[in-house]
């Protein structure tokens, strides 16, 4: 598997346990959750790699999520 692919493929699956996380702490539903997070600023850096945060486990992006998204 090519690095780009293996990369795509680690990011959707962080994603789906991020979200999964996020709707699961703020007790909304999985599609309101999903509305949220690419709704984001956080979605936006882990899609460009922004300060390697897209390497961080889906539970201290949780955390970070709900600090980014509480200002």
């Amino acid at each position: 598997m090519k690095e780009e692919a293996l990369e795509q493929f680690y990011q959707e699956s962080l994603e789906e346990r991020l979200i999964q996380n996020i709707a699961k702490e703020l007790h909304l539903s999985l599609e309101e959750a999903m509305d949220c997070y690419y709704k984001s600023r956080l979605a936006g850096m882990i899609q460009e790699g922004k300060e390697g945060v897209q390497y961080l486990d889906y539970r201290a992006l949780t955390a970070l999520f709900m600090e980014m998204e509480k200002a």
